[in-house]
């Protein structure tokens, strides 16, 4: 069985998480300069078998897409380009920056590590793919 790779792709940087070769535990894997991405992916994937990837999908509250789909979308077309063997999942990643923020502060991070926007992005993936992990036990 294969990692689930999560992506919360922004203009400037790029959280990262991953799931165990069981698909059990979701992890925060790294941050990466969003320029950077592809040569990352490559290289994980050249080290780590990846079964599908989930990208998170800015929807506002009414479910219609935000407008930083202007810079998502031209993201997901070259992933699916790059990757065209591995599925490609978009995943609501509505609150998970509120909700990673929280997470900090409840895990007793001081300020200033909680102001490290790359360490939100990271911890943003894995709730992510923490609650597609969720969503798919209790879909069995």
């Amino acid at each position: 069985m294969g990692r689930i790779l999560a992506i919360d792709y922004g203009r400037k940087r790029t959280g990262l998480a991953a799931t165990d070769t069981m698909q059990i535990i979701a992890s925060k894997l790294d941050t990466v300069p969003s320029h950077e991405i592809f040569s990352f992916l490559r290289n994980y994937m050249q080290k780590e078998p990846v079964e599908r990837i989930l990208v998170g999908y800015p929807l506002q509250m009414n479910n219609e897409a935000s407008e930083a789909v202007l810079y998502i979308n031209p993201f997901l077309k070259r992933l699916v380009n790059e990757f065209p063997d591995i599925p490609i999942e978009q995943v609501d990643e509505r609150f998970t920056s509120k909700m990673a923020f929280q997470t900090m502060i409840d895990a007793g991070l001081k300020k200033k590590d909680r102001q490290n926007k790359a360490t939100v992005d990271a911890v943003s993936a894995t709730i992510m793919l923490q609650t597609y992990l969720e969503q798919k036990k209790y879909k069995r």
